[in-house]
């Protein structure tokens, strides 16, 4: 996808992206049970899952770049910021409706069909996605990309694959951008995802675990906002190393915090890590990644450092802790020592970049 929104444009990109999202999602509500087709079912879910991820691999890239794309130089930190709040908000949408549908029906009609629910009506933000999408216009960037190509035909053609001219000539950023979303990464799964299981195991109900991680979810909407428009005025690599600094110090006394068997300190624990701690460098890596790469190939090396680092560290967070767990005996420590050596990957990685806050995006 990062290929096709280099070549063919973002706003085409997206519009594919999300009719596969939003099919694939659908279908997951409507898969037969394991009653019904056997071991069909767990492969057809399975299947449908890949295709998630997927779309959601061209997805994001695309999505920042129409924020930052069109944005105002000196803007272009709080645009950024605009589509990283996405996952917050779909995040808080997911708790809210899994909450709701947890409180309304018995746990075994939630397991039984319950949660179907929610996978099917999100037609209904599918199609409103669609509608916004179809009345973008392409970014200015790649009309510029595009008009440069049909001015030299000969250089175009000698660029058609964009991603061998990233990593060929453009190396250096992919590697930075992958280092820099260690961090990032690793702490959003570990507040969003393995929090509510950490909180299960101690003996809160799940129910009460969603809603503490909602809370954070919808607090951390503004707070990025915050962050994103600092970033435009002391610079994003500030922004980023000041937050990569504070949760590589914060992560043992987080858990330590989530320990003493209190919901409301377990609620500011989470709050003080994934709405304030979290959003500092989440808000800034959308535009810092956008940042770093011309605009003939900035779908390929924003997608490229942002789903590798994902891939490496960000989805098998919640399993490496529970690893971590088991083997050290419940003890919280090596967990913690885990998310303190991501954010020095991504300190090292940061510290070899030049802040180009307030610069010309396609210079």
């Amino acid at each position: 996808f990062a290929h096709i929104g280099d070549r063919v444009g973002r706003k085409k990109t997206l519009v594919m992206t999300l009719s596969i999202m939003g099919l694939s999602t659908v279908l997951i509500g409507l898969t037969p049970t394991y009653a019904q087709i056997g071991v069909w079912s767990p492969i057809l879910l399975t299947l449908l899952r890949l295709l998630q991820g997927l779309a959601l691999g061209g997805e994001w890239g695309g999505g920042v770049l129409l924020a930052v794309e069109y944005s105002p130089a000196n803007k272009r930190g709080f645009f950024g910021a605009v589509p990283q709040t996405g996952a917050l908000f779909g995040l808080a949408l997911g708790n809210l409706v899994t909450s709701g549908l947890s409180t309304v029906f018995s746990e075994e009609a939630f397991l039984s069909y319950g949660w179907r629910i929610p996978f099917v009506l999100s037609i209904v933000l599918v199609m409103i996605g669609m509608w916004i999408r179809n009345k973008v216009e392409e970014t200015p960037s790649f009309r510029k990309v595009a008009d440069e190509a049909k001015a030299n035909p000969k250089a175009a053609a000698a660029k058609k694959l964009p991603l061998m001219e990233t990593l060929t000539k453009h190396w250096k950023p992919v590697l930075i951008a992958i280092g820099a979303k260690f961090v990032e990464t690793s702490t959003f799964f570990l507040f969003a995802t393995f929090t509510i299981s950490y909180l299960v195991g101690l003996g809160y109900k799940r129910v009460e675990a969603l809603n503490i991680v909602l809370i954070a979810a919808v607090i951390a909407v503004p707070v990025m906002l915050y962050f994103g428009a600092l970033s435009d005025r002391i610079g994003r690599k500030k922004v980023f190393i000041i937050g990569t600094i504070a949760i590589a110090l914060y992560a043992g006394p987080y858990f330590w915090l989530l320990n003493q068997g209190s919901a409301v300190i377990s609620t500011l624990a989470v709050v003080l890590g994934f709405s304030i701690i979290w959003s500092t460098y989440g808000s800034v890596l959308g535009t810092f990644f956008a940042e770093s790469f011309p605009p003939n190939v900035r779908y390929t090396g924003i997608s490229l450092g942002y789903q590798v680092g994902a891939a490496l560290v960000g989805g098998p967070m919640p399993l490496i802790a529970t690893a971590l767990l088991a083997r050290y005996h419940g003890s919280y420590v090596p967990v913690a020592i885990f998310i303190a050596l991501c954010a020095l990957v991504s300190l090292i990685a940061i510290s070899f970049t030049k802040d180009r806050t307030g610069q010309p995006l396609d210079s």
